[in-house]
């Protein structure tokens, strides 16, 4: 039969790991950086955590506070550690 060798990664595939990897605050496992499909499986597992992991941005603060002021509510501790939160917690509010 044929035997093919593993593609490495493209370089738009590595700048996103990275982009994953610093927003999570991990180093990519050295074997996920030699081929296409071994990095395309460590980004598959770890783009819905850094999408849901981060704190809330200084500008989301800023314009929930101004209207939590102007509706008198309180946010929610939680929303401050989780960008997703406090962007569902923004829309509900508006």
């Amino acid at each position: 039969m044929y035997e093919t060798n593993p593609l490495p990664p493209t370089d738009k595939q590595l700048g996103y790991a990275r982009a994953i990897a610093r927003k999570l605050d991990m180093p990519i496992p050295r074997a996920s950086l030699e081929t296409r499909q071994a990095l395309s499986s460590w980004i598959d597992r770890n783009r819905q955590r850094s999408a849901t992991q981060g704190v809330a941005t200084s500008r989301q603060v800023a314009f929930a506070e101004k209207l939590a002021r102007i509706k008198r509510r309180a946010i929610p501790d939680e929303c401050f550690r989780d960008a997703g939160l406090m962007s569902r917690w923004i829309d509900a509010n508006k």
